[in-house]
C-alpha cells in the first residue's frame, strides 16, 4: 500500500509534470504565478512545511512543481496540480519575504577560505569550513550565493565581514552553530515506524507514518545507477558531524580501496553535517557540501540531502525507519 501511495505521482502523469527536462502540464496552467515574489512566497511556504522546494530562489524549477504536487497530495487536494490551494495557504502564513541578517564574530569560526579542494590536503584540517561568509549565509537561508547577490546588489557576497548586513529569504535558518558535535540517535518508539522512500528516478526522499501519510518530501541526489541500493532496508545509524573515509576507488567502483583519507566533520564534508547509514554496508542518507548540485551530480551509492533538509530527518525517523529504494 506504501508504494502504490508514493507512485500514484506516476499514475496522475508525475513525471511529465516533474521531470528536469519538461515541467510538462504545469507549466501552462493559469493557476501557477509568475511573479517572482508570489513563488518565492510559495517556495518559503513548503520548505517551512516539509514540501521542500529545493533552493529558495523565486524562480519555478523542478522541485517547486514537485513542492506543490507533494503538498497538495498530503493535504488530500483533489487535483494535485492545482497551485490555487498553495498560494492561499501560502498567502496566509507567509506575510514577510525578506529578513535582514547581520554577521556576527561568533560565525567567523566556521569560515576558511584557505581549506583545500583535494582530499589528500583537508585531512590536515580539523574542520570542513565554510569556504566564505557568503556560502555560510547562503546555506543557512536554503539558498545560494547567485541569489543573495541579487538581493543585495551592492554587497560583494563572497567578502563579507563582520557587521555587514544583507537580505535574505526568510526561512527557518539551518543554523551549523547549533549543530550538536557527533551527536547519535536511537530508536524511538515513535519515529522509527516512519518509512523513508528514495525515489531515484524523481530524485525525491519522502516519509511517511505508519498510517501512510506522507509527512515531508525532499530533494535528494542518488547513487549511480550501478551502486544504486535497490530494495527494503532499515536505518541503523544516525549521528551528526560525521568524518568521512575519503576512498576513490571506492567511490568509482563501489569496493574499497587501499587508499583513502580521513576527512574531517563540518559543512563542507562530502556526507555533510548527518550520517544515516542503512543496513546495506556502507551506504547512508546524508548531508552534502554541494546543495547546488542536489537532484544534478550522482555519488557513488548513497543518497544526498542538502545540509537544512538533512539535518531535519531525526525529528522525523530513526533507528529502525524502514528505507525503501526504488
Amino acid at each position: 500500500m506504501m508504494m502504490r501511495l508514493f507512485y500514484v505521482w506516476m499514475a496522475l502523469g508525475w513525471a511529465g509534470v516533474a521531470g528536469a527536462q519538461d515541467l510538462g502540464p504545469a507549466k501552462s496552467d493559469p493557476s501557477v504565478p509568475k511573479d517572482r515574489e508570489t513563488i518565492l512566497r510559495i517556495q518559503i511556504f513548503l520548505d517551512r512545511e516539509l514540501f521542500c522546494p529545493g533552493k529558495v530562489d523565486g524562480a519555478i524549477g523542478e522541485f517547486t512543481y514537485k513542492g506543490v504536487v507533494n503538498y497538495n497530495y498530503s493535504h488530500g487536494v483533489a487535483d494535485v496540480y492545482d497551485w490555487t490551494r498553495v498560494i492561499e495557504d501560502a498567502y496566509r502564513a507567509v506575510p514577510v519575504l525578506y529578513a535582514a541578517f547581520k554577521v556576527k564574530e561568533d560565525l567567523m569560526q566556521y569560515v576558511d577560505g584557505t581549506l583545500p579542494d583535494k582530499p589528500e590536503e583537508q585531512q590536515a584540517y580539523k574542520y570542513m569550513f565554510y569556504r566564505s561568509m557568503g556560502e555560510l549565509i547562503a546555506e543557512r537561508f536554503h539558498t545560494d550565493e547567485t541569489f543573495l547577490a541579487a538581493l543585495n546588489p551592492k554587497k560583494n557576497i563572497e567578502a563579507l565581514v563582520k557587521g555587514d548586513i544583507v537580505y535574505v529569504p526568510n526561512v527557518k535558518p539551518f543554523r551549523i552553530e547549533d549543530v550538536p558535535k557527533s551527536k547519535g540517535f536511537k530508536e524511538d518508539a515513535v519515529l522509527s515506524r516512519n518509512t523513508v522512500v528514495i525515489d531515484t528516478k524523481e530524485r525525491m526522499g519522502a516519509v511517511y507514518d505508519p498510517a501512510e501519510k506522507m509527512l515531508a518530501a525532499f530533494p535528494i541526489t542518488p547513487g549511480k545507477p550501478q551502486f544504486i541500493p535497490v530494495g527494503d532496508w532499515k536505518i541503523v545509524t544516525m549521528v551528526t558531524t560525521p568524518t568521512f573515509r575519503w576512498d576513490k576507488q571506492f567511490l568509482e567502483q563501489g569496493q574499497r580501496g587501499d587508499v583513502s583519507f580521513a576527512i574531517p566533520p563540518g559543512p563542507n564534508s562530502p556526507v555533510g553535517i548527518l550520517w544515516s547509514g542503512i543496513s546495506k554496508s556502507g551506504i547512508g542518507l546524508h548531508g552534502t557540501a554541494s546543495p547546488r548540485t542536489i537532484g544534478r551530480a550522482q555519488s557513488a551509492g548513497c543518497v544526498r540531502f542538502a545540509n537544512w533538509d538533512a539535518i531535519r530527518l531525526p525529528t522525523l525517523v530513526r533507528p529502525g525507519s524502514k528505507v525503501i529504494v526504488r
